[in-house]
Formats: C-alpha cells, structure tokens, sequence
C-alpha cells in the first residue's frame, strides 16, 4: 500500500546520498567504516520491513473490513427497490430491460395503468437496484413485480438488464410466495425471438415465483404496440382477479411532470444536448458511453455508388485522444439530432416560443427519474436533440393529447385508435403506422388538436442512438472508426417525405462544415460477433448491400495478419448488389484484396443486372460441395450481416439444404446441425429489420 513506496524511496535516497559522501574520500578506514554502517542499514530496513509486512497487514485488513461494511449498509440502502416501495406506498413495481426505449415505455405505462386499479405502481431500472431484493417484495402485502424485457441482437440481455440476467443464471434464491408476470419484446425475422422474456419468466418460476398471467410476446416485425395493448387488456383483469380488487374508473391520464419555466435561468447551467453531464461536449472526459459520448470528428465523407435512386455513404470518424477501443465486427452508436425545418414547425403549429427555457419536474420526488430528458433546457433543444419526432406515434400519445382536441368528432377519432376495440386498432394500424403519420403529421390532419408543448414534451419518446456495424479494423485504423450506411428516403401514403434522422443527418456530415469540423457524438457498444481465435481458421462472410460493412473490418485485419507473417486460413465472401455498375459498393478495394491473395474467394450476385434475380444465396447454392467442405472438414466459422427478414432467413435456408444433402440428414437433422455451429459460436448473425 502507500508505506512501502515511502519506505523504499527513501531509504534509497539515503543508500545514494551515502555512496556520493564515500566517494569524496579516500581513506581505507573511512571506507571500511562506510561499509559497516551500510550493513547497519541494510539490518535496519530488513527489519522495518519485516514488521511492516506482518504489523501493517493486520491493522490493514481490520481497517478494510470496517470499510467495506460501511459500503455494503449505505449501497443496500440505496439500491433496495423495497425500501423505495415501502416508503412511497407503491405494491407495484414493472422493471424493464430496454435497448431503444420502448421496454421503457410499457414499463412507464403499466406502472400508470395501476391507480385505476387502486393500486400504485413503479418503473424500476433493474441496473439500478439490488435484484436479489426480490425475495423480500412479500413483505408488502399485495405485491406484484411485473418484467418488461426486450431481446437484443442473438438473444442477448439489453444491456441494463445484462446484471440482472447473469443473477439469474447464478442465483440460489427462494423466490416462494413472489407474484410475478413478464412482457417480451422481440423481433419473430430474428433467430432467437423473445429470448430474453422467456428466459425471465421460465427462471422466476424455477426459483419458486408465481406466475399470475401467461407471457406475453411482443414482435416488432408485425405491431408490437397492438400486441402490448392486446396482453395489457388481458393482464389487469387478471390482477384484480387475483388481488381481488376492482377497476375504480379512475382515468391514468394524469400528468408525470409539472412544467417550470424559468426566465432568469443562467445559461450556463441550462442543456444544450448533452447527453448526460452537463457541458460534457466543452470538456470531453473518458471513459466515453451511452451517457458520456465522444465528439469524433467526421475526416472523409464520400458516396459509395456510383449510380441509382438511393445515396449510399461512407464515413470515417476520428477517434484520436479518446481511448476508444474496439475490435472488428463491434457496432459504434451516434447520437443524431433532429431536422431543424421539423423543429420549427413545432412553434409554428402550436403557436410557441421554442426558445422558452423550461424544466419538465417529475411530481413522485422519490423517483430516480427526475426529468424526462436533461432539465433545465430549450423546448428548441428538446424537440432536437432529445425526443423522437419523426416515428409514429404510440396509442398512449393519442390517448393522452385527445383531450386538447377540440372538434367532438376528432377526438372521438383520437379515443378510438387508442383503445383496444378491434375497429380502433384497425383505424390506427391504417391511419397512423401504415401512413407513417408522425406526430407532426397528426397535428397538421387533426386541426383542432394544439396541445400544450410541455405535454406533449412529456409524452414523446426519447430520440434513441442509431447503431452501425463498424466498417473497419482497429489493428490498422486504430484511431478511426468507418461506417457504410444507405440514406432512409421515402414518400409516404399521404404524399408526405419521410426522412431517415440519423442517415439524413450523417450525410449532411462533412468534414468541413462553413470552416468548423463536424462532429459527431458516438461510443462503442461491443459485440458478439468476432473472428475466428486462430487466424487459420478459414472464414465464410455473406453480406449483401450496406451488410459488407463489418466485413471490410474482418478482411482488413486478415490481411494485417497475413502482414505479421500469420498462417491466415481461407477467407471467402459472398456478396450482393442491385447493379455491377451503380452499387457495388468498396468494389475497387475488393478486387484488389481478391487480387492479392487476401480474399480466397470473391462471389458478387447482381441481383439486377439479368432477367431473373441473383442473390447470395443463389451463389451459395451454386458452391454447395466447396461450402459443406469449409464447414464441415476445415471447421469454418459462417457469418451473415444484413437484413434479417428476407435475406439471413433465405441463406439460413440454403445452409439447411447443403448439410441435408452433404452430411446425408434429413430436414430436422441439418436445421440441429446448424444450430449446433450457432452455439460453438461457429454461425454468427448481425442483422436488423
């Protein structure tokens, strides 16, 4: 500890400052006697040593004993959700595992839904509490601990929910008499659908829970919010049949926070679109995350295709000074901010100064939640850097904001598409999701809708990051992060043009923008998808359009390794494209990696450029034998990046018919044998929908 560094430094500047005085003299006596007395002191700090080590380490481990009690009283007492419970009277508590919000939301909503029933309710962050408390919920009477978890990427836990899933696993707890139900958020064109919620509530069971209403699964591919207000209509009868309590009739649309507007506010203390503390964006500090993210600067910026409808783009964002790391086939996160032009129209509609500094102040005081987004601030800052303006709607945004509809049959419009009747589903899976109506559009359609902004601030979604697969190698851009990405552009049914708010805002991103560089806020999230350990080990990539993208990351590190003199194993791709000439996107750098031995193979499929449509799997079909050999003799390792609804299900498809036919299986055999390589960690998918 520190008296070991003191001792030492000391003493040897003592030993120093000795041999210099010996030096300057030249008599044997004097020298003899130097000696001895340096013998005296190497005695001496022996000695001194000697007691320190044994002395010292019991004081130490008293002292630290004592400490770390302290700690472990005050964390529990902070970090117990019971005790919070217990002391604002809630029976109630929804805990969420939220990537993108929307765990968040249900949460949120189901924890208001409970004062209809007599009940009073929380949303909890299970990152922030003390699961293991779980145990202790029956010591409040009528308690109900309801889970609302969305699955990320290959069945992964979000990552607020990653602690809570790794208790789980390892817990020994007897969970008898704790009343529980979970709500799944998941994506069905995904392998593992709703992993995450079924996992929660299969373990709460095995440790003894109760399981008071059936799991419900939400899918992202079709309606989720049809499918939470379906299980939701479901839920709460079947809280009150078991609690036996009533519905009160009480309506949930009250508000969360109160509105403060502050006139003298000084601007230095008001938020400007940081994310977490304020002026984090002036004095940039590390270690860099979802609540602390880098300003990387954009140094190339260029278009991809040479032709075509659509702007495909690639970025090159500097990382220098901010120790960043990150391996090849991570994702790097950016935070975007909303068109300005969209903005505008917010003051415009609703008649107010967007300028206004304000405070939206959650009225629970013993919430963790204090401000829907970082308070004090501009409602201009809000509506651009921290709420999502441009996605649909939920129903609870309409079911809240139909009051302010003063036209009798636009609010009755309003009521209907928020509730669960069949026709008022219909009407806003019509109306609002299939039209694309964003809460601009509503309140342009709906003339007599003005709500207060404030409500409406308190309602809408936070703008969530957007997350790319990292288009690079860090072994040889160790200070830059690429990203390839396809600009989001598209007319709607109301005649309206949409607009993709990250992709629109990165391509508007140029190095330099009137003199200033532009910046970009962005962290590292880490990913499961890596190559091989052994880099002989031959490699299988298919990636058709934007999907090449952690693929230029995985060939740039091959070829670094071929560079160090690495046995570097065969490295094949397969890729695809609407049209040779238009989109082939990193075609020059391809066919010179193929060029030079670094991609073993190089398979495009043009999808376009024939009569009939050519896609990767097409090629894979074509390879059959090649492919089962580097499977099954050389032990590849298969990746898929790209589109999870059509193309990962198709290649999927392929690779079923290969091992059926070349590992001689039938049909159930060969789907095992693939999902044997996904659990080695040997078929590997990043894809989205």
């Amino acid at each position: 500890m520190g008296l070991a560094p003191i001792l030492g430094t000391k003493m040897g500047e003592t030993c120093v400052e000795q041999n210099m005085c010996s030096s300057e003299e030249n008599s044997s006596s004097e020298e003899a006697m130097f000696s001895m007395a340096d013998m005296f002191l190497l005695s001496l700090i022996v000695g001194l040593l000697t007691y320190w080590f044994f002395f010292r380490k019991k004081k130490e481990e008293n002292i630290e004993f004592t400490k770390i009690q302290t700690t472990t009283v005050s964390s529990v007492q902070e970090s117990s959700f019971v005790e919070k419970m217990k002391k604002t009277g809630k029976n109630i508590v929804v805990f969420y595992g939220s990537q993108t919000g929307t765990g968040e939301e249900f949460a949120n909503r189901l924890a208001k839904d409970a004062v209809r029933y007599g009940m009073r309710g929380m949303a909890a962050d299970p990152e922030e509490f003390e699961m293991s408390d779980l145990s202790r919920l029956t010591e409040i009477e009528n308690s109900l601990a309801v889970f609302c978890m969305a699955t990320y990427g290959e069945g992964d836990p979000t990552d607020n929910a990653q602690d809570f899933y790794d208790w789980l696993q390892e817990a020994d707890v007897d969970l008898t008499g704790l009343k529980y139900a979970v709500f799944g958020l998941g994506n069905k064109t995904y392998e593992h659908f709703n992993a995450m919620g079924k996992y929660v509530d299969k373990r709460l069971e095995e440790l003894g829970a109760e399981r008071i209403f059936e799991l419900g699964m939400g899918d992202d591919d079709g309606n989720l919010e049809e499918d939470f207000i379906t299980w939701r209509e479901q839920f709460w009868p079947a809280v009150c049949e078991h609690f036996g309590v009533e519905a009160t009739g009480e309506e949930s649309s009250i508000r969360q926070y109160e509105l403060v507007v502050h006139t003298d506010e000084n601007m230095n203390k008001v938020y400007t679109g940081e994310m977490g503390r304020l002026k984090s964006y002036e004095t940039q500090k590390p270690p860099f995350d979802a609540k602390n993210p880098f300003l990387a600067n954009v140094t190339i910026n260029r278009k991809l295709n040479e032709g075509g409808d659509r702007y495909l783009m690639h970025l090159e964002l500097d990382i220098t000074g901010s120790k960043i790391r990150y391996e090849s086939g991570d994702h790097v996160a950016v935070y975007p901010t909303n068109d300005s032009s969209l903005v505008n129209k917010f003051g415009e509609i609703l008649g107010a100064d967007l300028d206004t500094v304000i405070s939206l102040n959650n009225l629970d005081e013993e919430s963790n939640k204090k401000h829907p987004f970082p308070c004090p601030t501009t409602y201009r800052t809000a509506l651009t850097y921290y709420l999502d303006i441009t996605n649909p709607p939920r129903t609870n945004v309409l079911y809240e904001l139909a009051q302010y509809a003063t036209d009798p049959k636009e609010q009755e419009n309003l009521r209907k598409m928020a509730s669960s009747a069949p026709e008022g589903k219909a009407l806003y899976l019509s109306w609002v999701v299939a039209a694309r109506r964003n809460i601009l559009a509503i309140l342009e359609d709906v003339p007599s809708l003005r709500p207060p902004l404030d409500h409406l601030c308190e309602l809408l979604p936070r703008l969530q990051a957007r997350y790319y697969s990292i288009a690079s190698s860090s072994k040889v851009h160790s200070n830059s992060i690429h990203v390839c990405a396809v600009v989001v552009e598209y007319e709607t049914k109301t005649g309206r043009k949409n607009k993709g708010v990250a992709t629109n805002w990165l391509k508007n991103k140029q190095p330099r923008d009137n003199g200033h560089k532009s910046a970009v806020p962005m962290y590292v999230r880490k990913s499961q998808f890596r190559l091989p350990f052994k880099p002989s080990t031959p490699v299988v990539m298919i990636g058709p359009g934007t999907g090449i993208a952690p693929f230029i990351g995985f060939i740039q590190e091959r070829e670094w390794l071929k560079q160090q003199g690495k046995d570097v194993g065969e490295t094949v791709l397969y890729y695809g494209c609407r049209h040779e000439h238009e989109d082939f996107l990193y075609k020059e750098e391809l066919k010179k990696y193929h060029k030079d031995g670094v991609l073993t193979e190089l398979n495009v499929a043009f999808s376009r450029d024939q009569d009939h449509k050519v896609y990767v799997q097409h090629l894979l079909q074509k390879n059959k034998e090649t492919v089962w050999k580097l499977i099954h003799e050389d032990n590849a390792h298969i990746y898929v990046c790209g589109d999870a609804r059509n193309m990962a299900r198709d290649v999927q498809n392929v690779f079923y018919e290969i091992v059926a036919e070349y590992g001689k299986m039938d049909h159930a055999q060969a789907v095992d044998y693939i999902k044997k390589l996904m659990t080695k960690g040997r078929y590997s998918q990043d894809v989205w929908s």
